[in-house]
């Protein structure tokens, strides 16, 4: 019996840089042995291009496919984390079927960055950095490493 993929749901206000950087990061490094999606409160129209560009120099990935959610698409699915990575999406939350683990990751929103181009893009990147370097660390945690290790045992080759 193949285990259950990890459900994973990345939650801001906007769904339109730190979230979708997440998203697109972590679907990344677990080689399609999560489910994962991203969600905004407030969603904006768009992705901000910085965000995509980020994470096209960081990681060599595109979100093309990528694009803003609102949360009520995913208000009644169930997850096995959702994790808000802003303070405004923690605070308004909904309460998730389930055993849903909620984790919070607050990271300084990059579109608010001021000055050149150059130091808004930094921004961004700054931002990405910190979001791998933190999936990294929560990837190594052994109840995810086994779960993801099992689930990748039990596909066929």
């Amino acid at each position: 019996m193949t285990p259950d993929r990890l459900r994973v749901l990345f939650l801001c206000t906007g769904n339109s840089a730190r979230s979708q950087m997440a998203e697109a990061i972590l679907r990344h490094l677990s080689h399609g042995s999560i489910d994962v999606v991203s969600a905004g409160t407030e969603p904006k129209p768009e992705i901000h291009p910085m965000a995509r560009q980020a994470v096209a120099e960081l990681l060599g990935l595109d979100m093309s496919d990528q694009y803003p959610k609102s949360l009520d698409r995913f208000v009644n699915r169930e997850f096995d984390y959702v994790i808000t990575v802003c303070d405004r999406a923690a605070e308004s939350c909904p309460m998730f079927p389930g055993k849903t683990l909620r984790v919070h990751w607050n990271f300084d929103d990059p579109a608010a960055a001021t000055g050149t181009k150059e130091q808004q893009q930094r921004a961004f990147t700054h931002t990405a950095q910190q979001l791998l370097a933190r999936m990294r660390t929560w990837l190594a945690l052994p109840a995810l490493r086994s779960r993801m290790d099992a689930h990748k045992a039990e596909q066929p080759r």
